[in-house]
């Protein structure tokens, strides 16, 4: 498919046909980098701590945010001043 580069105020732009964005899952954002000489755009990649804060709130609602672990000290812990 060839399509024009456009002026966009100070840029430059193309128009992606809805059914092309769809078809590789593009929505409201895109990773642009350049390979060799094409410009590739991608789904962003999910943030690896994304569903972090949503799923502590889940818990906490449920009071399943107990400690997996005991609490334990180390040896010098009753020497040290607060």
């Amino acid at each position: 498919m060839l399509t024009t580069i456009r002026r966009l105020g100070n840029s430059q732009g193309i128009l992606i046909p809805k059914p092309l964005l769809k078809q590789v899952g593009l929505e409201d954002q895109a990773e642009m980098l350049v390979e060799g000489d094409a410009l590739v755009l991608r789904r962003p990649k999910p943030s690896p701590r994304s569903g972090w804060a949503e799923a502590s709130r889940h818990l906490a609602a449920r009071a399943d945010d107990a400690l997996v672990l005991p609490e334990f000290a180390n040896e010098a812990d009753a020497d040290l001043k607060w």
